[in-house]
């Protein structure tokens, strides 16, 4: 098969940057660049990638913080979240100042909505809205490959933080998860922003929160 996936966590607090790309035709793109853009630049370069596309699935600093230099840097498009997050994403650099991580403003060449196909890898993905961590999250999954990167809507165990600002709202995201993921066969693998991923059958099974 030649899709092919890779991890770069980045930033102090280690979220899972995605590489995903195509083996035979080295076309790829890249899921949530938080930070440490010398360091995704460098990976990416290290397999030969062609990235025309930057997918956001929120606007949070640790997902969002190095898309704008990381698109100036590759000549890409950044696509995605939904235009919900535009007020996290118009204070990135505000953010990084808080948390003392080098971070712009991101300004999103294109919003994305519930139903969306997007292409990463030569696989097409499904964008399904699932707010609740945050107003635009947006997960992308594909049924054919039974595999979805769903940021931090659902982990290994645990489900997405809602206290971090006045737009967290648990019981959305508890919606969004029933609604748009628990609706999965158990065998479909996700990776999470943060950690190990997982099955949906394993959480469904064992998530003390679902």
């Amino acid at each position: 098969m030649s899709f092919k996936i890779g991890i770069i966590p980045v930033t102090p607090f280690q979220q899972n940057c995605t590489l995903v790309w195509d083996d035979e035709t080295k076309s790829g793109a890249v899921i949530d660049p938080g930070g440490d853009v010398s360091l995704i630049k460098d990976q990416i370069d290290k397999l030969g990638l062609s990235i025309s596309e930057i997918f956001l699935t929120h606007g949070h600093i640790d997902h969002a913080g190095g898309a704008g230099e990381l698109s100036e840097q590759l000549d890409a498009r950044i696509v995605g979240p939904g235009i919900e997050d535009k007020f996290l994403l118009d204070d990135l650099a505000a953010q990084g100042a808080r948390y003392g991580l080098k971070a712009r403003d991101c300004h999103p060449d294109r919003w994305l909505q519930q139903g969306d196909i997007i292409t990463m890898g030569g696989e097409a993905f499904q964008v399904r809205h699932c707010p609740g961590h945050t107003p635009g999250h947006m997960v992308f999954l594909s049924k054919p490959l039974n595999f979805g990167i769903v940021g931090d809507v659902l982990f290994r165990g645990s489900v997405g933080r809602t206290d971090l600002g006045d737009y967290g709202d648990h019981e959305q995201l508890i919606a969004s998860i029933q609604r748009e993921l628990l609706v999965l066969p158990d065998e479909f693998s996700f990776l999470c922003g943060h950690g190990t991923g997982s099955t949906i059958g394993a959480e469904r099974q064992s998530n003390p929160f679902l």
